[in-house]
């Protein structure tokens, strides 16, 4: 009797040899594992493809734009803004009123002359109205239409220093009137007069501007 033979057992339960039975699988379960993982390997292989194949054609930035997150704000670029010079009408265009509202004699008139060896055009000369005569404290009045606000009044105010400059909304016309107040000695000297319309008239200093480059 082999020694693999458990006690009692004999007859055709009688093992001989002296080796175990090999234990195998069937043949069938090692097919199909096989055919398992053929088909993992080959779909896992058409998509890296797959993949391969969006990334070349989108240009592989996808996965870059999406870990970037949205695009970043364009950077500013400072840079100076054109200037514009001012322009103020010639002293040949505009048309002056003198009138005198002081109790002196021959203001308007020495006042006119003056005016007009500057290029000025010289309209009514004489004493001022009931409204004004004697009740303009200061150097000098200049009245005009609203039009006049940033053309002749300046120009005008350039002639006499401290003036205070008014508008009418209900005026018409385009003339302007100087009124000389109980303060005038004389008009401004021409060259300071000249210094200050090249300065009203001079570019603005350049501002500067921010933009943006992509």
């Amino acid at each position: 009797m082999s020694m693999l033979t458990p006690p009692g057992m004999g007859g055709q339960y009688r093992i001989t040899g002296d080796k175990y039975p090999r234990m195998r699988r069937p043949r069938r379960r090692v097919r199909l594992v096989l055919a398992v993982v053929a088909s993992v390997a080959v779909l896992g292989t058409a998509g890296w493809g797959t993949l391969q194949l969006i990334d070349v054609f989108s240009g592989g930035d996808g996965d870059k734009a999406s870990a970037a997150g949205p695009k970043a704000d364009c950077a500013t670029k400072a840079g100076p803004s054109p200037s514009v010079a001012k322009v103020l009408p010639e002293p040949r265009r505009i048309t002056v009123n003198v009138f005198n509202a002081t109790t002196r004699q021959g203001l308007a008139k020495q006042t006119a002359d003056e005016l007009k060896k500057r290029g000025f055009r010289v309209g009514d000369v004489g004493n001022a109205a009931a409204e004004f005569d004697k009740k303009v404290k200061g150097i000098g009045l200049l009245l005009g239409p609203a039009s006049a606000q940033d053309t002749s009044l300046p120009v005008l105010a350039a002639q006499l220093t401290g003036a205070e400059p008014r508008t009418e909304a209900t005026r018409k016309g385009t003339a302007v009137d100087l009124i000389i107040g109980d303060k005038f000695r004389t008009l401004t000297p021409k060259a300071t007069a000249d210094l200050t319309l090249s300065k009203l008239t001079a570019p603005a200093p350049p501002q500067t501007d921010t933009k943006k480059s992509c």
